[in-house]
């Protein structure tokens, strides 16, 4: 069956605007054009529906491009999604609301990219983990740090937090996800992901804090200032580190 723009998106469930996007994103085939008239086909309209699909299930167009291209890895990708992005969304007035920080900050951390939101119906929305990051976010300005020098500190620390990723990722793959594909076991696959993300995420929580604590300390030339940090160390050791996945 073939069908003009408009009638491959009302089949769809999905606006003109978006078929075409995806086109311009490589995600859908171009049309093949006779006169003026571009038409499209069943392959199209199959493609368009999984998009949709993989969109609900809050992948991002990336993500959404790898499942296309390799089948294989969706269990994988589902469960990053999942156990990163888990529970209740947000849109950023929400999120303005819920966190106490202010609509334009947070335009300026999605800018940086700090914040990362998933696209859902074509408006942006962010996670839980969003809202805990802005209230932190928030408490250290309060604190009298500087907003632009906050800002650059924080996108080299996402700058290099990005390539620790992609080499952790690297080793995933080689040494686990290979594996599971060989065996063609899928279900493997994303059961060693979600086991793995809450120690990897314990291990660099824990290692930055030493490390922050410890760099703390030998910078401290005052035994009065001293003392203080190392009760507050102390109090914070003693408090467990909690990594919950859903």
């Amino acid at each position: 069956m073939e069908y003009r723009v408009e009638e491959l998106a009302a089949a769809a469930g999905v606006a003109v605007d978006t078929v075409r996007f995806y086109q311009s994103q490589k995600l859908l085939e171009a049309p093949v054009r006779r006169g003026r008239v571009a038409w499209y086909d069943d392959g199209h309209l199959e493609r368009l529906r999984r998009i949709r699909d993989l969109k609900r299930q809050r992948l991002t167009l990336e993500q959404i491009r790898r499942v296309l291209a390799r089948p294989e890895e969706q269990p994988l990708l589902q469960a990053l999604v999942e156990e990163s992005r888990g529970g209740q969304l947000f849109t950023r007035r929400e999120l303005a609301a819920a966190s106490g920080v202010p609509e334009p900050l947070i335009g300026a951390a999605v800018s940086a990219g700090l914040l990362e939101p998933v696209q859902l119906d074509g408006e942006a929305r962010f996670s839980e983990a969003d809202v805990e990051m802005a209230r932190s976010g928030l408490r250290i300005l309060e604190a009298g740090f500087p907003m632009q020098e906050l800002l650059a500190l924080a996108m080299r620390h996402r700058d290099h937090v990005a390539a620790l990723c992609e080499g952790a990722i690297d080793l995933f793959d080689a040494h686990v996800r290979q594996r599971g594909a060989r065996d063609g076991d899928a279900e493997a696959i994303s059961e060693a992901f979600r086991a793995l993300l809450p120690q990897v995420t314990i291990l660099v929580a824990r290692h930055f804090q030493r490390t922050l604590v410890g760099r703390a300390l030998e910078r401290l030339e005052h035994a009065d200032a001293r003392e203080a940090l190392a009760a507050a160390v102390a109090a914070t050791e003693s408090a467990r580190l909690e990594v919950a996945w859903r």
